[in-house]
């Protein structure tokens, strides 16, 4: 699973990546700071299983703080999007290729209007940000746009000689982007696109590609919540976008957190709305500090790890399940619950088997509910924050 940051240039992308994976890049206030596109590991937030059975666990990936367990997944920070990038302008096609693999998107948007639609520092509240909403959905259109034109022609006479099945074909021709037999054909369905391909027009191309594009899913963080009268400009495009999930969030405000914490200077759980001091802090730490106490008595969190957690488990359907056994919790090392995995929602305990080892899936004979200690079958569907053991023959 690949979760894309993507943006315009100075929306507080790179502060964004920085602060869900402590990865070393650079932070600048100009655009085209980052140029290659920097790939990290970004954690999402469980309430861990190991509460309940009165133990601490032993993450080999990740790690747990308080019994909150953090998962983890790939995330890709790509350079700034600029008006016209599908057509080339500032890389922009290059960057676009970056995205590809993405399973879905977090579009950081810069919600006090401080920067321009290229990126460049204006006074605050003097761009409206709604605009930097629609410039990135007409960007991702038309790029999905020139991918599904391109030899469209030739294309639409191979289908109907060869008589073609035009979902298999389409999907096959769009691969590369992660779509599926399925999304064709529920997009084709929708948008009513049942005439012969050769006779779709350039406006049924263009709306074919907003509606694959819109497979992906895509959540807007309005970053830089933290300047004044930056929550204002939240409600606005709120209300103008309600079908839209907008989370308001200060990517600043959790990279200051998490660089506390990794310096011992105070004791923060990502996505906490409170954090204790206990290291020595000089006046400047200090200031900030109480700084970042008032907006999280404001805000609740800084929304970073929200954002990246609603759209793991609310918008892309993921579980998070664990491997366990009813009578021992530990691996061979004597590390307890040392694995957490993320599923598909649907996904039964058979897959769960293959997901283990392929010989599980191949012998599996049973599963069972480690919380219930009950027996379940191969069409078993898993729940979220199962601890699960598979039963094969050896």
């Amino acid at each position: 699973m690949l979760i894309g940051i993507i943006g315009k240039p100075s929306s507080g992308k790179s502060t964004f990546f920085k602060a869900l994976t402590l990865a070393d890049v650079e932070i600048a206030n100009y655009p085209f700071t980052t140029i290659k596109p920097n790939h990290g590991i970004g954690f999402v937030s469980i309430d861990c299983i190991d509460k309940e059975f009165n133990k601490q666990c032993n993450p080999r990936e990740g790690f747990c703080i308080e019994h909150k367990r953090f998962i983890p997944i790939d995330v890709l920070d790509v350079a700034g999007l600029v008006p016209g990038a599908y057509e080339g302008k500032g890389k922009g096609n290059q960057f676009l290729d970056d995205l590809r693999q993405a399973d879905a998107f977090i579009h950081i948007i810069d919600v006090s209007g401080s920067t321009d639609e290229n990126g460049n520092p204006v006074s605050p509240l003097t761009h409206d940000p709604a605009k930097d909403i629609e410039f990135l959905d007409n960007e991702l259109d038309m790029w999905y746009y020139q991918i599904l034109s391109k030899g469209w022609k030739k294309f639409a006479r191979q289908i109907q000689q060869e008589n073609l099945n035009i979902k298999k074909a389409l999907a096959k021709q769009l691969s590369g982007l992660k779509i599926t037999e399925d999304d064709v054909e529920d997009c084709i369905k929708k948008l009513k696109l049942f005439h012969n391909p050769e006779e779709w027009s350039d406006d049924d191309l263009k709306s074919l590609s907003s509606e694959l594009r819109k497979i992906k899913p895509m959540i807007i963080a309005a970053n830089k919540l933290d300047v004044e009268g930056a929550l204002y400009e939240l409600d606005k495009i709120k209300k103008k976008f309600s079908d839209y999930v907008i989370i308001g969030c200060s990517a600043e405000i959790e990279l200051a957190l998490r660089e506390a914490a990794k310096n011992k200077l105070i004791e923060y759980i990502p996505g906490e709305n409170d954090f204790a001091i206990k290291g020595k802090l000089n006046e400047k730490q200090k200031k900030g500090l109480d700084f970042v106490k008032n907006y999280l008595k404001k805000y609740k969190t800084s929304g970073v790890q929200e954002i990246i957690n609603r759209i793991i488990f609310e918008m892309l359907n993921y579980i998070a399940v664990y491997p366990g056994g009813v009578n021992k919790l530990e691996d061979s090392d004597g590390n307890t619950l040392p694995d957490c995995f993320l599923m598909k929602e649907g996904s039964t305990a058979l897959d769960f088997a293959y997901k283990l080892h392929t010989d599980f899936g191949k012998n599996f004979i049973r599963a069972i509910d480690v919380k219930n200690k009950r027996a379940v079958g191969k069409d078993y569907k898993l729940k979220h924050r199962d601890v699960m053991e598979i039963i094969y023959r050896k």
